[in-house]
């Protein structure tokens, strides 16, 4: 991806890697620093075996996502750009490569949790809300599918 000399590379990245760990410090900054959520509901369980994506500029994570596999499903979660980085399109620009990638493993169904106030963007990605808002971490959410 490129916008006026911002290059931006997706990749996906091992957990336990270095690029691994640089995604779980984007995300520790977004979520656990900027928005308050408690560090034992950022890192879960499904972090070891999620598949995780980064987006790369200049040698630097900007944006990070993971993919839950689930029997139904893929879950796409814990989507995070960095502050200095956001309204570039890099978390639209991640979330076409993920879905691509789970389209390639016959992976057609996609769920989330979105931020209310991120709603719109998920919107323009397929995304429809559904079930009544909820809080998690203390931030108001709906969830999410693709039909």
């Amino acid at each position: 991806m490129s916008d006026a000399g911002y290059e931006i590379e997706i990749v996906r990245v091992p957990y336990a890697s270095t690029l691994g760990r640089a995604a779980l410090a984007l995300r520790h900054e977004v979520f656990v620093v900027e928005q308050h959520v408690p560090i034992e509901l950022e890192i879960d369980a499904d972090d070891p075996d999620a598949t995780h994506f980064v987006a790369i500029c200049d040698g630097e994570i900007v944006g990070t996502l993971r993919i839950v596999f689930k029997p139904e499903h893929a879950k796409i979660c814990r989507v995070a750009i960095g502050r200095e980085h956001r309204g570039r399109g890099i978390a639209r620009h991640l979330m076409i490569v993920a879905i691509d990638y789970c389209k390639g493993r016959g992976v057609d169904r996609f769920y989330l949790s979105s931020q209310v106030d991120k709603v719109g963007f998920y919107e323009k990605l397929g995304f429809v809300a559904f079930g009544p808002q909820y809080m998690d971490a203390g931030i108001p959410h709906l969830a999410m599918k693709t039909y």
